[in-house]
């Protein structure tokens, strides 16, 4: 595949240009934003089993990690402050190292079958506070740590995105056979040699084992 480039002639760098291109925002798209959660947006999150995270290194590289658990895993401590269990992953550990390099966050909060999201701006701080801790315990595992969101806004987003997507119509799913499975994908990206099916299918049960057993 032949790289692509920029045709400069055509780059966006200035704000000005970039706000020539489109229509004045409507007045309700700026009066949505508001610095605490009112009770749809407590709601919202009671509901949702799934947000995103997105982070940015100490050098801007950025970043967005998923989280999922039980609906109402992320807990609201009061109007501007919410608190997200870590759950074990693969130990990057890279949206917690970008928090402490740049606190700065934003959240993408879904709930199947919502074509609504609920976006959050602000800033994380990691803690290992006991009592904290135990009320997130799943299976008697208690996370190592949670990360606390200082909310800065808070917004609903419109659903034109996930209709467009057709996210949730099963119409539009794909049979995940389509494509290998997720451990030939990345020895296969990373240049290993390719291995007998048997092998293959062992490589894949390790996997779900390793779900299995570090889920939480």
């Amino acid at each position: 595949m032949t790289a692509y480039e920029i045709n400069q002639a055509h780059a966006i760098r200035e704000e000005e240009a970039l706000r020539a291109l489109f229509e004045p925002t409507h007045d309700l798209a700026v009066r949505k934003c508001l610095p605490a959660l009112g009770p749809h947006a407590r709601e919202f999150i009671r509901r949702s089993p799934f947000v995103c995270i997105g982070t940015q290194d100490g050098k801007g590289r950025a970043d967005v990690s998923p989280r999922g658990d039980p609906a109402g895993f992320v807990q609201v401590l009061d109007a501007r402050t919410l608190a997200i269990p870590d759950r074990p992953g693969n130990n990057r550990l890279d949206t917690l190292a970008n928090i402490l390099a740049n606190p700065s966050v934003g959240l993408l909060f879904m709930i199947p079958g919502f074509d609504d999201t609920l976006r959050i701006n602000g800033r994380a701080t990691l803690t290992r506070d006991p009592a904290l801790l135990d009320t997130m315990a799943v299976d008697n595992r208690r996370p190592k740590l949670a990360i606390i969101i200082d909310i800065a806004e808070v917004f609903f987003h419109c659903a034109k995105a996930f209709r467009r997507a057709g996210l949730w119509n099963p119409a539009h799913h794909q049979p995940r056979s389509d494509m290998p499975s997720l451990v030939k994908m990345i020895l296969d990206d990373i240049g290993e040699p390719p291995v007998a099916e048997g092998e293959q299918r062992v490589k894949d049960a390790e996997l779900e084992e390793d779900y299995r057993r570090t889920m939480y």
